[in-house]
């Protein structure tokens, strides 16, 4: 790795990096909820509104409980 690679990793390994999801499907969500439970900043988008609000229920609970 270069030095110019060392910004970004000590982002990742301080939980400061900003994580984003494209597609919050079968995929998409658990990675995210993954990544927050992790500790990271994690921002999430789908253009179907409805399968995300379907699938998100059992994911925000369990995030909410941290």
């Amino acid at each position: 790795m270069t030095d110019t690679h060392a910004p970004l990793l000590d982002r990742i390994r301080t939980r400061r990096a900003k994580v984003g999801i494209i597609g919050l499907g079968y995929v998409g969500l658990p990675l995210a909820a993954e990544f927050a439970k992790a500790g990271f900043s994690v921002t999430g988008f789908d253009v179907d509104a409805a399968k995300v609000a379907e699938r998100s229920e059992e994911y925000t609970s369990e995030l909410q409980s941290r």
